[in-house]
């Protein structure tokens, strides 16, 4: 039977009792008292610390919060719930899961934006002189800042040509779809090493093909986050119930 049921007819637990059925050691759980994930223990008279299963159950869904957004995330939700109304954890909770969802809705969103481009790239005629874009033309055509576009510039994503006298940027046909690939990366979620990743497929063999598995592996780790959080469901319903149990006297 599970340790942590039953907390009615169980004494306080002890901190390695709480290590034990929490799956972290006995500093990681201190360690996770002091900064505020679980709720303080309480002290005998002889300064030994007394828990009781929300400490476990804290403990669990932190676990879980941890792999979905972060520890650092997880750590601010727990104690804001302990804060907060019933209502409010809750709410919460529920904003992770939406949160989630929308990052992988912006995911195939990329997903089928890259296709589209690279179905374009391959059935487009020779680039024209005229098609080429000044960087406030192509900045106002992705909805972005002209500084974004020499910030990827800088990292080596996007290469403009440079052809007036004043050095002015010039896209051509390949920089422009080289930035609409990062736009809709950047857009959903990937970081500069990804999107890095993404561009230098592009000019190899297996390129398509490594497009793809970059794509597929963003989705998969949200996949990842989310059974995290319906893992820790169970023990967030726990702690978040425990804010609406009246005190004991």
């Amino acid at each position: 039977m599970d340790g942590t049921t039953g907390s009615a007819r169980r004494g306080p637990l002890r901190t390695v009792d709480v290590a034990r059925e929490s799956g972290y050691s006995v500093q990681q759980v201190r360690d996770l008292e002091r900064l505020g994930v679980i709720p303080p223990a309480d002290r005998a008279d002889n300064g030994y610390r007394g828990y009781a299963d929300v400490h476990v159950h804290a403990l669990r869904a932190y676990r879980g919060l941890a792999g979905a957004v972060g520890p650092v995330a997880a750590r601010q939700l727990l104690a804001e719930l302990r804060a907060g109304t019933l209502t409010e954890a809750a709410a919460a909770v529920n904003e992770l899961h939406v949160r989630l969802a929308r990052e992988r809705d912006e995911a195939l969103r990329a997903q089928r934006a890259l296709r589209a481009i690279q179905d374009e790239a391959q059935t487009a005629g020779a680039p024209q002189d005229d098609d080429a874009m000044t960087i406030t033309e192509l900045a106002e055509a992705l909805r972005v800042r002209t500084s974004t576009l020499r910030f990827w510039e800088q990292e080596g994503l996007v290469t403009p040509e440079r052809v007036t006298s004043l050095r002015a940027r010039r896209y051509d046909v390949p920089a422009i779809r080289a930035a609409r690939i990062v736009a809709a990366l950047r857009s959903s979620g990937h970081g500069i090493p990804a999107v890095r990743e993404v561009i230098g497929s592009l000019e190899r063999l297996d390129g398509p093909g490594e497009t793809e598995r970059v794509l597929q592996r963003h989705l998969d780790r949200i996949a990842a986050r989310t059974v995290a959080l319906l893992r820790a469901g169970a023990d967030l319903a726990t702690v978040v119930s425990s804010l609406a149990e009246p005190a004991a006297p």
